[in-house]
C-alpha cells in the first residue's frame, strides 16, 4: 500500500509541474506572436493526442476486463474507414457506435 502522504506528495509535485508547462506558453511567451513552425506543429497536438487516449480503450478495454474484444477493434475500423472516407466526424462516430453496437448483439446471439 501507498502511504497517503506520498500520493499526495506526487499529485502537488505533478500540479506544480502542470502549472510550471503552462506558464511557461501563457506567461512567458504570451503577448509575442509564435514563429510559423511552431504554429505548424500545434496545430496536430489534438491529432497526436487523440489516438493516445483512445488506444487504450480499444485494445485494453475495462469491459471485458483488459482483454482485446473483436467488437471494438471493428468498430474501431469502421471508425478509421468512415472517417477516412467521408472526411465527417460525426458519421465516424455514429458508424462505429453502429458497429459496436451490431457486433456485440451479434456475438451474443452467437
Amino acid at each position: 500500500m501507498i502511504p497517503t502522504w506520498l500520493i499526495w506528495t506526487v499529485i502537488a509535485l505533478l500540479g506544480v509541474g502542470t502549472l510550471l508547462l503552462r506558464f511557461s506558453f501563457l506567461g512567458l511567451i504570451g503577448q509575442r506572436p509564435l514563429p510559423d513552425w511552431a504554429l505548424r506543429h500545434l496545430r496536430y497536438t489534438a491529432v497526436a493526442v487523440l489516438p493516445g487516449l483512445v488506444a487504450p480503450l480499444v485494445l485494453w478495454p475495462e469491459a471485458t476486463g483488459g482483454a482485446t474484444d473483436p467488437a471494438r477493434l471493428l468498430s474501431a475500423l469502421a471508425v478509421l474507414g468512415v472517417g477516412v472516407l467521408s472526411r465527417s466526424t460525426i458519421g465516424a462516430m455514429l458508424a462505429g457506435a453502429a458497429t459496436l453496437y451490431a457486433v456485440l448483439i451479434l456475438l451474443a446471439v452467437v
